[in-house]
């Protein structure tokens, strides 16, 4: 897989992984805890989402660095789009892809 052998293209697979498991996190474990009164799915995600998100915000800053990025221009909005659902889908469509 040609994603693989990048930084850019590491990025944009843990950005996937990060938005997919942020939306299970907001849209099925958090609802099925309030919901259903069940948090097994939560303590399982947390800890996931959690860790997906580190990864992504380091792979942002090595990537911004190693490409030299502007930080007002591109950094901060990939680092944005991580907090917000779909973000990271929009973010690799609008940008890391046409890196």
């Amino acid at each position: 897989m040609n994603l693989l052998k990048t930084g850019i293209g590491r990025l944009r697979i843990i950005a996937i992984l990060e938005g997919i498991s942020l939306l299970t996190l907001v849209f099925i474990a958090v609802p099925m805890k309030h919901m259903m009164d069940n948090p097994a799915f939560v303590k399982v995600m947390g800890p996931v989402h959690g860790a997906l998100f580190l990864l992504f915000l380091f792979n942002t800053l090595s990537v911004g660095v190693e490409q030299n990025w502007k930080f007002k221009e591109t950094t901060w909005k990939v680092l944005l789009a991580c907090m917000i659902p779909f973000g990271t889908f929009y973010i690799d469509w609008k940008i890391l892809s046409r890196l």
